[in-house]
Formats: structure tokens, C-alpha cells, sequence
């Protein structure tokens, strides 16, 4: 099984770029990366410097709830378009519950469903809280996965592929690795967000502003950061089954000093190290990429 078979290949992924090759902060990071005992792929940008952090950029890592971010895009265009709005009620079915149990707060508020919700609030819950049945009634009223797929790829972001909601992923966990962002791709993404007029000003606000307010993943990119620093993210974590966390993940902006925004991507997959030394390893690359950043400014 592809679970079992992980291990040793993508051990030697993680130093596949020839040392030789390396700029000093990615020898640091693949120094950093071999803590994880799976495969760690990364990648940042800080526009006006050669900042270089890239680790298996181009790797199709699983996402899990990382995707909330793209399909938080796609919605709010789909609004701008005025084939949404904020305020319709979308309806919250029973069969949309994810049992027995999901990290949904939605669900554990309305546990029998069949209620109507603003769009907004169920978008404010899939970002902000990683509400994975909220997500997947947005999933549904964008018209599925392949939309915000198709969306992603008009924008230049085509190293995103989605194809199934938290549903599927919850019955079968194999199709988590379907799912897919390179890290490359993400941080393409977050520089869209940050810098150019992929969204209106109040809705980009809006959606950086749950991403800076979500207490989910807070000792990954944030982990080691100086205290106050804002961080923008989107974390998407999995489980663990034959001692393997698939995925373990961050994608967000950091804010320096000066007021320049740094976008990265860590993603951790198939890892065999437990959760503190996954978040760990998060932390000390993002700060050893924050560091950089700043002494970049000098």
C-alpha cells in the first residue's frame, strides 16, 4: 500500500536537491526537514530578494483542510461575480453531517441539521475554524471541487488539484493523497492574495483576517515567530494510522518588522515523528525563513 511504501522514498526525497546546489538557508531547512522522518516540502516568497527556502516545491503533497483557503477564494470571487451572496441561507442538511464525529462546530451546534445558514458564517467557519461540513456545503453551492480546481488554474495556480470534499476523505483516508498543493503553487497563491487585486479589498480583508484569527496550528508557522508577530494562515492536519501522519501542514503570510508580507508553505507528509516534533520542525522553518526575511530588509 502506498501508506506502507512511503517511508524510505520519501526519506531520500527530503535531500534530493544536491548539497552542492544549496543556498545556506535551504541546507538549514533540509537539516531542519529530517526531523519530520517523512517527507517535508516547502517553498516562500519575499518579492525584491533572492530569498531561497525551496524544499520538494513541486511536490503534489496531500492538503487536507489547507484546500479551505483556494475554496474561500473561489467563493468570494463567485460573490464579486454576484452568483453568491454573503447573506443567502445555504441549507444545512442531516445529510450532511459527518459522523460520528468531524471537527465541525457547526455540526456540534445543530447536531440533527436542517437549518438554513448565511453563506458567510459557514465561510467565516471553514476558515476561522476549519469547519470541514461547512466547507463542504460551500463545495456544494460553488458546484463541487472541480470548480474551485478550474478557478485556481484561470489565476495561474495550477500545481492545485482537488477533487474530493471532507466527506470522502473522512471514509477513506487513502483518497487524502488524491488531494493535492505544491507547496510552490500555495505560496503563488498567498502572493496573489497579498499583493494584487485578486479579490476586493474588503473581502481579501476579510478572508486575511479569519486566516490571522484562527486558533487552529498555532505552534506550527507561528510556533517560533517573535511574540506578536501576525501570521495569516491556513493549517490542515490528518490522522495517523501504521504509526504515519499523512499530512501536517501550514501555508500562510508573515508580516515582518518593516511591514513586508512573507508568504511560505510547509507541508509534512507520511511522517513518523509524533505531533511536538511535527509542529517542531514547522516552527524552526519558519522561523529560520523569517530570519532570513528580515536580515534580508538590512
Amino acid at each position: 500500500m502506498l501508506k506502507r511504501k512511503a517511508i524510505p522514498i520519501l526519506l531520500a526525497a527530503a535531500s534530493a536537491t544536491p548539497q552542492f546546489a544549496q543556498t545556506p538557508l535551504q541546507q538549514q531547512i533540509a537539516a531542519i526537514a529530517t526531523d519530520a522522518r517523512g517527507k517535508v516540502s516547502v517553498a516562500c516568497s519575499l518579492p525584491g530578494t533572492p530569498l531561497d527556502c525551496d524544499l520538494n516545491a513541486h511536490a503534489h503533497a496531500p492538503m487536507l483542510s489547507v484546500f479551505k483557503t483556494p475554496l474561500a477564494v473561489t467563493v468570494l470571487h463567485l460573490v464579486e461575480q454576484g452568483k453568491l451572496d454573503l447573506q443567502q441561507p445555504l441549507r444545512f442538511r442531516a445529510g450532511d453531517r459527518i459522523l460520528p464525529q468531524t471537527v465541525s462546530p457547526l455540526q456540534d451546534r445543530y447536531p440533527r441539521a436542517e437549518v438554513y445558514v448565511p453563506l458567510g458564517e459557514l465561510l467565516r467557519l471553514t476558515v476561522l475554524e476549519s469547519d470541514n461540513v461547512a466547507a463542504d456545503i460551500l463545495l456544494r453551492a460553488i458546484g463541487g471541487p472541480a470548480v474551485a480546481e478550474r478557478y485556481m488554474r484561470s489565476i495561474g495556480i495550477r500545481g492545485f488539484h482537488l477533487q474530493d470534499d471532507e466527506a470522502a476523505l473522512q471514509a477513506d483516508s487513502s483518497a487524502e493523497y488524491r488531494n493535492w498543493f505544491e507547496p510552490a503553487a500555495a505560496v503563488a497563491l498567498l502572493r496573489q492574495l497579498s499583493d494584487h487585486p485578486l479579490l476586493r479589498p474588503e473581502h481579501a480583508a476579510l478572508l486575511l483576517g479569519w486566516m490571522r484569527d484562527t486558533p487552529r496550528g498555532p505552534a506550527r508557522i507561528k510556533g517560533l515567530l517573535p511574540e506578536g508577530t501576525v501570521v495569516m494562515h491556513k493549517p490542515g492536519s490528518s490522522g495517523t494510522d501504521h504509526g504515519l501522519t499523512h499530512a501536517w501542514n501550514d501555508i500562510g503570510l508573515i508580516v515582518l518588522p518593516d511591514g513586508r508580507r512573507l508568504a511560505i508553505a510547509i507541508f509534512i507528509t507520511d511522517s513518523a515523528a509524533d505531533e511536538a516534533l511535527r509542529d517542531a520542525v514547522a516552527a524552526r522553518i519558519a522561523k529560520a525563513t523569517y530570519d532570513a526575511a528580515v536580515k534580508s530588509g538590512k
